[in-house]
């Protein structure tokens, strides 16, 4: 990421760029594994970058992380356990306790990652780190998915794009680890960039996920800092979670008392009925 005139230009893609405003700098340091940087911008707020990539946003975060935990939650229907891999703003863990569960497993590779978003961007883990539920582990999460003794009923893989720690978390041995260490009827869900930008990214999972899992599929959501079109969140499980009516995703919704910025139990169903480019990208 660089800075001009004002300007921080993010250049993920060989192709494409985009630029946000620079407000004010508020955080700019190197950690063992990547740079982490705060900046605050007219529309998004305060705006986390690692290795020059925006991860998350004040505004909009709200909208990636109640559709990586809401859709496999509310469609499992009884979900106890859920573990979060990667997710170190705190935003994962932050939806996803706001189900009755009785334990979240966060593995986060960078502590620093979350002790600078407890300072620099409370508004995101809204006091998840702060819940008795929550067991936090700082760990590689491709090491604890091979070693766990699973049992979990959803599975978030929250990771950065399959670039330095980020890039193991998208082979086929680390989909197989967490095909293991689910529940029965367990849910495996993950970020797979943008699909028109990142096609190959989503391809790779899912050539993976149809070996393992008896119903592998995507679901999106448009996210505007992740530039291109809707972003792909990779979905696997062996029962037949995808296609739980929409009466039912309502009660559950209902029953739950909870409300959302951005998931309905409409944008649920609605999320998995994919345009033809993006079907054409599934193995």
């Amino acid at each position: 990421m660089r800075e001009m005139d004002g300007w921080s230009v993010e250049r993920l893609h060989a192709h494409h760029s985009q630029a946000l405003r620079v407000e004010r700098v508020l955080y700019d340091s190197e950690t063992e594994h990547q740079r982490l940087r705060v900046i605050e911008n007219g529309t998004f707020g305060r705006v986390l970058t690692l290795d020059g990539v925006v991860q998350v946003t004040e505004a909009d975060n709200f909208i990636y992380h109640e559709m990586l935990t809401h859709v496999p939650i509310f469609a499992h229907g009884a979900a106890r356990r859920v573990l979060v891999i990667g997710g170190g703003d705190g935003g994962m863990a932050r939806e996803a306790l706001r189900h009755p569960l009785d334990e979240v497993v966060m593995v986060e590779i960078d502590g620093g990652v979350v002790d600078f978003s407890k300072e620099y961007l409370p508004t995101i883990s809204d006091g998840a780190f702060d819940d008795p539920r929550l067991d936090l582990r700082i760990a590689d999460g491709a090491e604890f998915m091979r070693d766990t003794e699973g049992g979990f009923d959803v599975i978030i893989v929250d990771s950065t794009d399959p670039v330095g720690p980020g890039e193991v978390l998208f082979t086929d041995h680390f989909y197989g680890h967490a095909k293991r260490a689910l529940a029965p009827g367990g849910i495996l869900v993950t970020q797979n960039g943008v699909p028109f930008m990142q096609g190959s990214e989503l391809t790779g999972t899912l050539r993976a996920f149809g070996t393992l899992f008896s119903d592998a599929s995507c679901y999106l959501a448009t996210v505007p800092t992740y530039a291109g079109g809707p972003m792909a969140f990779g979905w696997g499980t062996d029962g037949d979670a995808r296609h739980v009516p929409l009466e039912t995703i309502e009660t559950r919704v209902r029953e739950s008392g909870l409300d959302f910025g951005y998931y309905t139990a409409e944008v649920h169903k609605a999320a998995f009925a994919l345009p033809g480019y993006v079907k054409r990208l599934l193995p």
